[in-house]
């Protein structure tokens, strides 16, 4: 395993839960493809977001990224710090399929490992086994 590779043990379960919960809707991340133009797409939580992502105009990527948005809203309102800063080592220089390719390659693998925590905590709870 890679030296910043994280096991899903040293992740704490609520915090995991948290990270995985919906948002209200006034909280979501809206989707522009520049200021004051909504995309009319907005996402309520991560897995929202991810899916989202993948269909989302590229522009409202582009646009997002180069804002720094998603890595505030992830860190921000999600409270998932690990991921905003995996988010933020992408080279800023990406842009199009291959900016939206690498931000759904990390946030689906984020989710995979949030999910695999929970798995995990809720197979040792008492009475589940």
């Amino acid at each position: 395993m890679g030296a910043n590779k994280r096991s899903e043990s040293s992740i704490d379960p609520r915090l995991a839960s948290r990270i995985l919960e919906a948002v209200p809707y006034n909280n979501a991340f809206y989707f522009c493809t520049n200021i004051g133009q909504y995309s009319g797409e907005s996402a309520v939580s991560l897995a929202d977001f991810c899916k989202k992502i993948t269909t989302i105009d590229v522009r409202s990527v582009n646009f997002h990224f180069k804002r720094i948005d998603f890595e505030e809203w992830i860190k921000g309102t999600l409270g998932d710090l690990y991921l905003a800063n995996e988010i933020s080592k992408i080279n800023r220089s990406i842009q199009g399929e291959d900016l939206r390719t690498k931000i759904y390659q990390l946030v689906d693998a984020r989710l995979t490992e949030l999910k695999k925590v929970l798995a995990s905590e809720e197979a040792n709870l008492p009475g589940t086994a």
